[in-house]
């Protein structure tokens, strides 16, 4: 097993409403699916997310697209609307769920993306 961030096996997309977050999750390549779906738990989003007090996480799979979308409430401060935050909108908090650490079978290293393949 090596241990590399989520970023290196997916990659993210972002969207808000109020105060939810919706944060998609997408395999660059099937074959890490059941890597993301056994580690992007729900518990492990929401100690990941501990600093902004979620109150709630879910998560929902979408294996046909090797993708996961989690939902989290609570955590942008209100919203838009509500917060004197310059981004608590949520654009930028996939980036901190993309810094994930995952631990990825020896046998699946050699297709990992690259540290600057993402750029």
């Amino acid at each position: 097993m090596i241990t590399v961030p989520l970023y290196r096996a997916a990659h993210g997309r972002t969207g808000d409403k109020g105060d939810r977050s919706n944060i998609s999750i997408i395999a660059w390549r099937p074959e890490f699916w059941d890597v993301l779906v056994e580690q992007v738990t729900e518990t492990a989003v929401a100690e990941l997310f501990a600093y902004r007090s979620p109150t709630r996480v879910q998560r929902y799979l979408l294996p046909q697209l090797q993708a996961m979308n989690l939902v989290l409430d609570g955590v942008l401060d209100g919203g838009v609307n509500s917060s004197l935050n310059l981004d608590s909108h949520g654009k930028s908090l996939s980036y901190l769920l993309l810094d994930l650490p995952i631990h990825i079978p020896d046998e699946l290293a050699a297709i990992l993306i690259g540290e600057n393949d993402t750029d």
